[in-house]
């Protein structure tokens, strides 16, 4: 399979196929995935402690989603954008982002107080209410109060002297409501009392004071019994709890900085006090009080969510670490790691090696670094790195390598969302041992996930390498789903040197034989490879695509799905999350089917797979469909040349899938996700557990 393909894409008249009809809202596409995610919080088949940390993980989701999403939508308003593709203007997906939310937060309120916290109580596993607490309770709680939490206060009353202060994005804070005078004679009115992110938001009461052995208690609800403490001689009327969540997209233009980590240290420092996106507020918290935070945050009224609980409900995921219940949990697993006693070295050149991450281990991946940072025969080390964690061992072996000798160079993504504080960190430590660090290329994210290892065999040097789907991460390793590559074929070890040359140094655009990249040649790659089914079906052929991603926006590749199904090719995709494209539209896309599997993985990986009438193309790669991907990052699309591999690769992550009737939803013509279930008498069949089956045992 050649990444090349010597045809050339026609321009029919795709005017039609620009109807914004024809396409969902991004945004509001990706915010119904949460609501996939909650069902799973909903569905009594799953273990309890796994349905709470779907729950948490669905506000920790929408946390995420105003953060960066919705604030992209308030930017585009502010300077009178709108959508080229579904038409909306930002006023109306802002107000359907609000209504379509304060449903997702009804559904998750719903969840925790009439469904999963009687169900934990019923357990044995106790979360108490101030209603709930008991004389001895309230006593150790009083004292835990005094002894543990407000050393660590500082209350603000609120008054000429005092204005409203800085609130730090999500952090959980008491408006508290106060009568009577001070000790300087000053009348009481209103005062903000912020927990530091210091406490912890989850009390485990001690068994001889609970009698129970999993009994807890929320912060929240302790600072609202006792505040009154912080504010002796006065009267307080009323405490009530509010959190705020703010835009944390940084910006750093860096065509102006002469230094990104610098620029992006500062930039991170005001990161928690951006622009404001959302209010969440006791549902009892009287409307004068509301009116004013809103001022304050400079809100509309349709930011506000009035909240039947804890405003941060997901800090209860706390209970599934603490809770020892394995009864109440997924069933552990344990990874494959592959047999046999050789290195990696010998296994490597005797044959391509494909890992199906969780099922199959990620220990040969860092097993391979490791390797190579002692092996004598290794000359030089090259890796990008995205997300790795805090503690990474990969980190720690290049830091290795470096020492030992080695030429190691590691691109790092400082604008890794969220992660680009620990991607400084760790750049420094690099630094530190010798390791020559890159930044990337300035206006595109380095994505590609891609480790070269340069070793000499006799006279000759051999390149070794891994590219996969997911990030360098341990962690994430264990609960994504993700595939990976280890070869030493010679064209694909050339390709990647040179784009690890492109991206360090300042060489031209390169023409590959084998990848695909962004932004080069991974979205002409694709339209080509579609166009090429439509023309097989045109032609009498069997055209055929299936895709498995994360999400799907990109309008030129929709276009070109659209047209081949017209064409008559058959399409399924496998979208995780949002997804822009209509199917089933009668004269469109009725040949395109698109499905979202939710399970105990988060789907992460992605593969092409295009039939080429019998000759088929089958790419694993780190790029969903979504225009930043295709044409604003740095990206890798690799070829599985083995014919069992790719033979694998199209049964487990793609064949696997389309078979799937227990976690997977299909997306109907009019925007719903309907759960499927089987039909007809056919088998159950759930792809992750069936992979579990199959790889770990």
């Amino acid at each position: 399979m050649n990444a090349q393909v010597d045809l050339q894409v026609p321009s029919p008249d795709l005017d039609a196929l620009r109807d914004p009809g024809l396409y969902f809202n991004r945004e509001l596409s990706q915010l119904d995935f949460n609501f996939r995610v909650l069902a799973q919080a909903q569905d009594a088949q799953v273990p309890l402690l796994e349905r709470l940390r779907y729950l948490c993980i669905s506000c920790t989701n929408l946390d995420e989603f105003f953060e960066i999403r919705a604030a992209t939508v308030r930017h585009a308003q502010d300077f009178g954008m709108v959508s080229a593709h579904d038409g909306l203007s930002p006023a109306t997906v802002l107000k359907q982002i609000h209504d379509r939310a304060a449903e997702l937060v009804d559904a998750q309120y719903r969840c925790w107080n009439e469904d999963l916290r009687p169900a934990l109580t019923e357990a044995g596993i106790r979360v108490l209410g101030r209603n709930s607490w008991n004389a001895k309770q309230s006593r150790w709680l009083r004292a835990y109060f005094r002894d543990e939490i407000m050393p660590v206060l500082s209350p603000l009353g609120l008054d000429p002297a005092h204005p409203f202060p800085k609130i730090l994005n999500k952090s959980l804070n008491i408006v508290v409501v106060l009568e009577g005078k001070d000790a300087f004679g000053r009348a009481g009115h209103l005062a903000i009392v912020r927990a530091p992110r210091s406490l912890s938001r989850i009390i485990q009461l001690p068994q001889d004071i609970s009698g129970g052995e999993n009994d807890f208690v929320l912060l929240s609800s302790v600072l609202s019994a006792f505040v009154e403490e912080l504010f002796p001689g006065m009267d307080v009327k009323g405490a009530y709890q509010f959190r705020v969540t703010r835009n944390s997209e940084l910006i750093v233009d860096e065509d102006e900085v002469e230094n990104l980590a610098l620029a992006l240290r500062d930039e991170l420092v005001g990161r928690g006090y951006l622009r404001a996106m959302r209010l969440e507020i006791a549902e009892d918290c009287p409307a004068p009080i509301v009116r004013m935070l809103l001022e304050n945050f400079d809100l509309p009224e349709n930011a506000v969510y009035r909240i039947n609980g804890p405003v941060n409900l997901n800090r209860v995921i706390q209970i599934y670490d603490l809770v020892q219940r394995p009864d109440l949990k997924f069933v552990p697993f344990q990874p494959r790691v592959p047999s046999g006693t050789e290195s990696l070295f010998e296994r490597i050149s005797g044959g391509d090696m494909m890992l199906h991450h969780p099922y199959d281990s990620f220990v040969p991946v860092l097993e391979l670094v490791k390797q190579a940072a002692s092996d004598p025969g290794v000359l030089a080390i090259k890796q990008t790195l995205y997300r790795t964690g805090r503690e990474s061992q990969i980190v720690e072996h290049l830091v290795q390598a470096a020492r030992n000798g080695k030429d190691v160079t590691v691109v790092v993504e400082l604008r890794a969302r969220f992660d680009e504080e620990a991607n400084l960190a760790f750049a420094d430590r690099l630094q530190e041992a010798g390791v020559q660090v890159v930044y990337g290329v300035v206006g595109y994210k380095t994505h590609a996930k891609m480790l070269l290892i340069v070793r000499r065999e006799g006279r000759k040097l051999r390149r070794y390498v891994h590219m996969g789907t997911g990030n360098y991460h341990s962690g994430t390793a264990r609960a994504y789903t993700d595939i990976s590559l280890l070869t030493a074929d010679p064209e694909i070890g050339s390709d990647v040197h040179q784009i690890f040359q492109q991206i360090s140094g300042l060489a031209p655009a390169i023409e590959l034989k084998r990848l695909l990249q962004s932004p080069f040649t991974l979205h002409t790659g694709v339209l080509e490879r579609i166009e090429r089914e439509a023309r097989h079906a045109r032609e009498g052929r069997r055209g055929r695509i299936i895709a498995k991603m994360n999400a799907l926006n990109e309008p030129q590749v929709v276009r070109a799905l659209y047209a081949a199904s017209q064409a008559g090719v058959q399409i399924d995709l496998i979208v995780r999350g949002a997804c822009t494209l209509r199917p089933g539209v009668p004269g469109v896309s009725e040949n395109i089917r698109v499905r979202s599997i939710v399970g105990r993985f988060l789907e992460h990986s992605r593969v092409y797979w295009f039939g080429n009438d019998g000759e088929p193309d089958l790419f694993c790669t780190s790029a969903d469909w979504l225009e930043r991907n295709l044409l604003r990052r740095v990206e890798t699309a690799f070829p599985i040349l083995d014919p069992e591999l790719a033979a694998r690769v199209r049964e487990e992550a793609l064949d696997n899938y389309l078979a799937d009737n227990l976690n997977a939803w299909e997306l109907r013509a009019d925007g719903g996700y309907r759960k499927l279930s089987p039909q007809d008498g056919a088998a159950p069949h759930s792809a992750q557990t069936s992979l579990l089956a199959k790889i770990c045992g």
